[in-house]
């Protein structure tokens, strides 16, 4: 048992199963599975989680039904996944936990472009997202799927599953039953609340029932989805006392938001309080006295995790993207090697990469589902090399670390006083404070490999041959691009700040200005939103002008709305597919602005600041120089070209362990 974290691993009793502490992997979608099979890259994931310290783990949704047929979810009923589903549970038992599989049908919900023209729903009324109409179940066909399931789950019990999970929130079909806003149904099915909840509960029974007490079976409840005629916490209240009086139930949890304007609600991130939901759950579990109590939302450090446990709020702390990031956070909280964990950033590019089709990805673990992922160091290189990095920020640290990791002499040359690049002027901005993690992650990672620095220093190619290196990494970052928009005799006289030097400027600037800052944005990313909300706090008005018909478009659905809900809440104005036109009346403060598709011009008065958030581009004005000197170059992040902080640790990861 961790000194450090003694409730958070002490062991505990979960219906029949014993665990071995009290973490508990939520489920989370990894894009693993091809055609419906379990894969090894899928039983890896789990597996090494496992072995990093969870307890138990919960698999993503699964193929339950017969028409059920996702290729990107694994087939419990296909006899070819026979074998495999044996080997998953076997390898996750074997490191010393449990794996519970999760029931889940997404009913009329939709995330994804388009609508679902295959879904299915207690009534024939629209997703509040795609705007999907599901075909209406009748009530032989909801009792049949209650029998289905049941026989899944017996499958997946003779395959050696620990148990199931419900996830009866989130807006999916079990949400959809409970909540009035979504069934309008006449038969047992509709109507009271106790009708509304009976297919939840049905199923519960008939697992029981089928499955028997030793097999864990846990439920995922809705606390607030936000909606009118939706789920709030007195109807959330009344379902769980309704779900806890079957008795079938070993653990309990609630989760937040639905497949609507709220969807962002279940991935909070630091725009938000940290740990927002373990009040109301434990408030919640007072209706479900007795049976076991999972906390999860925003709970990223062990000293969170400890605190639900020793206070008494849960009794599982159940940590999804913390996992993605980290497999190895159990065992280097117990060992107190906190310093050592990859901590979650809160940015969701683990939701934007799976929703978009691509296999898990995370900002801050750029080796995500890999064999070698946990508590991972590089194995030596075959020879000791003179390594110079150029730039300080995440894709140049990322290289600098890992290859001096390897073993090769490295010194990283920054113009700044400090590591981080712009991701540390984005850490100082609202929502950013976990960005810092990345970052400090990768120092403390530097000084145990042993890389000099040399700061302060804007480094030319003298300074870089200077020390004689065999390889030269360029991680020089980018710089805005000229917009359109602006005359081009206006960028001599420096009138117009691009977005982060505005940034700069304003995080140690404490006195109000009056008048209107504009920002126009052609960049779309949370750094420009992030620094409207910082000009808020500066001016007395903000407009925000994009020639795209909408804004965020880079961000995760999931973001966006946190993004709109924020800039619109707190009075930001909005100006889409708009763009500014100069004339003598800007120097009277004077901006007017155009409609690119003919709508109407607008005027925008008292402008005390205008900047800009532009296409970058890299700054590459050693690249040629230094080839014309023979070095071997490479070139990581947005000095090659401007991409994404997921890319930039990626590049930097690889080129580390490239050298």
């Amino acid at each position: 048992m961790s000194v450090a974290y003694p409730h958070l691993f002490s062991p505990y009793t979960l219906g029949y199963a014993k665990l071995k502490n009290r973490i508990v992997h939520a489920s989370m979608s990894t894009r693993y599975v091809s055609g419906g099979r379990v894969t090894d890259r899928l039983i890896l994931y789990h597996s090494t989680r496992a072995r990093g310290g969870a307890a138990m783990t919960v698999t993503e949704p699964l193929n339950l039904l017969k028409r059920q047929t996702n290729p990107q979810k694994v087939t419990v009923r296909a006899p070819e996944n026979a074998e495999g589903l044996c080997r998953w549970a076997a390898e996750v038992r074997a490191a010393g936990s449990h794996l519970i599989a999760q029931i889940q049908d997404p009913g009329r919900g939709r995330h994804q472009p388009g609508r679902n023209h295959d879904a299915v729903g207690p009534s024939p009324l629209p997703d509040d997202l795609s705007w999907t109409v599901p075909h209406a179940l009748t009530t032989d066909e909801v009792a049949q799927m209650v029998e289905e399931f049941t026989e899944a789950a017996r499958i997946l019990q003779q395959a050696g599953f620990s148990g199931v999970e419900i996830s009866a929130g989130h807006g999916h079909l079990f949400h959809q039953f409970m909540a009035l806003r979504s069934n309008r149904r006449t038969d047992r099915y509709g109507g009271t609340l106790e009708n509304r909840v009976r297919l939840l509960t049905e199923l519960l029974e008939a697992l029981r029932r089928a499955c028997g007490r030793e097999f864990v079976i846990g439920v995922k409840l809705p606390g607030e989805d936000g909606q009118v005629d939706g789920i709030d916490l007195e109807s959330s209240a009344a379902i769980t006392r309704l779900v806890h009086a079957t008795g079938a139930m070993d653990y309990l949890t609630w989760c937040w938001g639905s497949h609507a304007d709220t969807l962002d609600w279940h991935l909070p991130d630091l725009h938000g309080k940290r740990v927002p939901y373990v009040e109301k759950i434990a408030a919640l579990a007072k209706n479900a006295p007795g049976v076991a109590i999972g906390a999860l939302g925003l709970i990223t450090d062990p000293n969170e995790g400890e605190r639900c446990v020793r206070d008494g709020l849960a009794d599982l702390v159940m940590l999804g993207r913390p996992l993605v990031t980290d497999p190895g956070w159990g065992i280097k909280a117990e060992q107190g090697r906190e310093a050592q964990i990859r901590y979650c950033v809160s940015c969701n590019t683990c939701w934007g990469a799976i929703v978009g089709g691509s296999t898990l990805a995370c900002d801050n673990n750029p080796r995500v589902g890999l064999a070698d992922e946990l508590d991972w160091w590089p194995k030596p290189a075959p020879r000791r090399r003179r390594v110079v990095v150029v730039g300080a920020g995440v894709a140049g640290m990322e290289a600098a670390w890992v290859a001096a990791a390897r073993g090769h002499e490295v010194t990283v040359l920054s113009a700044s006083a400090e590591v981080g690049g712009k991701t540390r002027l984005h850490a100082l901005l609202p929502g950013g404070e976990s960005l810092s993690s990345i970052y400090d992650y990768q120092r403390l990672a530097a000084g145990r490999a042993g890389v000099r620095f040399e700061f302060g220093l804007r480094a030319g190619v003298d300074d870089i041959l200077a020390l004689r290196p065999d390889a030269v990494v360029l991680a020089t970052g980018s710089t805005p691009a000229w917009p359109a928009y602006l005359p081009e005799e206006y960028r001599e006289e420096g009138l117009f700040p691009d977005v982060r030097a505005a940034a700069a400027a304003l995080v140690v600037r404490s006195t109000r200005e009056t008048g209107t800052a504009v920002l126009v944005d052609q960049d779309h990313t949370s750094f420009t939103y992030a620094t409207a909300e910082l000009l808020l706090k500066r001016f007395t008005r903000v407009v925000l002008l994009t020639p795209r018909a909408s804004l965020a478009v880079e961000e995760p659905l999931v973001n966006r709305q946190g993004i709109y809900r924020r800039l619109y809440g707190r009075g930001i104005e909005i100006l889409t597919l708009s763009e500014p036109v100069f004339d003598d009346d800007f120097a009277d403060g004077v901006l007017k602005t155009r409609h690119l598709l003919g709508g109407p011009a607008t005027q925008i008065e008292d402008v005390a600041l205008l900047t800009h958030a532009t296409a970058r581009i890299p700054d590459d004005a050693l690249v040629a120089p230094l080839r014309a000197a023979g070095v071997e170059l490479s070139l990581v992040g947005d000095c090659f070209a401007p991409r994404s902080l997921l890319i930039a640790t990626r590049e930097g990861h690889a080129i580390g362990n490239a050298l």
